[in-house]
């Protein structure tokens, strides 16, 4: 499995700016999320595509941006910095810009492990009214930052580093109430721990906070054990601990831990339960309205005496 294209973004369809060459009529500035991907079989750069949609488009009226693929040498590990930079140094051509995704690359065009992702923490302050933040990759760093608006981050990565993890846990973000990490694993530099963890679970952090994603990680299981016991629970409406390794031993500290039944939403999609546990949540869950996903029962790989279970995406 691996990362898809962006179909909609803040409540917005995603319209990819056309080529110079196209003569397609454009919607409303504010009526899309504007997707800008370099093409392939054209000579425009990033830097020209930039140039042509801030000619084109009325950026003052600009509601959601998104950078898709950038140009041939984003395979390098500072190839972002520069696309990065160019929306920094645009912040006053963008006055209502409220939602910003970078790289939206699917493998065919990106790994995500080969995408360098930079730190975001600069982006947050040009835009303080930005409310919806995302990006994908192989992120490193993410410096602690304070931001008023921000409503929703979204950090998808086949390898999320603690430090990124600590860098959002020391961010002051009162207004946040959606939070999604993408963990990975440790092959892809996801060395974030349980410990590294405990500030989000605590509750104490980010007190709008109403959904919270710790998702994709080869030690599932053991964040699924301490969510179980988390102070930040019962604040939450929704819940997602998807994508990962996570089998009956979790579903079982789950089920023993603190009810959920207040939950809108538990999604565990991508998991290795047996049929027998899969009933199980949804008897201890489903009569008390809690929408439960369950999709995505994954059989591990076996190959001669060995087992590997797998998480829904890494490299």
């Amino acid at each position: 499995m691996s990362a898809h294209h962006l179909t909609g973004f803040h409540g917005l369809p995603v319209f990819d700016f056309p080529s110079a060459e196209a003569a397609e009529p454009l919607p409303a500035a504010d009526a899309v999320a504007w997707r800008l991907r370099y093409d392939w079989d054209g000579e425009e750069d990033f830097a020209g595509l930039w140039q042509r949609f801030r000619d084109t488009v009325r950026t003052e009226e600009v509601r959601a941006l998104v950078i898709g693929a950038w140009d041939e040498e984003m395979y390098e590990d500072d190839a972002l910095e520069p696309v990065l930079k160019a929306v920094v140094d645009a912040k006053d051509g963008f006055p209502g810009l409220r939602a910003f995704f970078l790289a939206d690359l699917e493998s065919e065009e990106n790994e995500i492990s080969w995408i360098q992702q930079q730190d975001l923490a600069p982006l947050l302050e040009a835009y303080p009214a930005l409310e919806e933040l995302g990006a994908r990759g192989a992120h490193r760093v993410f410096t602690p930052v304070q931001h008023a608006a921000l409503r929703v981050l979204r950090l998808e990565s086949g390898g999320l580093a603690k430090e990124v993890v600590h860098g959002v846990s020391e961010s002051k973000l009162p207004a946040l109430e959606h939070l999604e990490l993408w963990l990975g694993t440790e092959n892809y530099g996801g060395d974030t721990t349980v410990a590294d963890l405990a500030p989000l679970l605590s509750g104490d952090r980010f007190p709008a906070l109403r959904h919270l994603g710790l998702q994709d990680s080869e030690i599932q299981d053991e964040i699924v054990a301490a969510v179980a016991a988390a102070p930040v629970v019962p604040t939450l409406t929704s819940l997602s601990l998807s994508m990962g390794i996570l089998t009956d031993a979790g579903a079982e500290a789950l089920l023993h831990g603190q009810p959920l039944t207040h939950l809108e939403r538990l999604d565990l999609h991508h998991h290795f339960l047996s049929d027998a546990m899969m009933q199980r949540l949804r008897e201890a869950l489903e009569p008390a309205g809690v929408e439960l996903d369950l999709s995505g029962q994954s059989t591990p790989h076996q190959w001669n005496d060995q087992v590997w279970h797998y998480v829904a995406v890494s490299e």
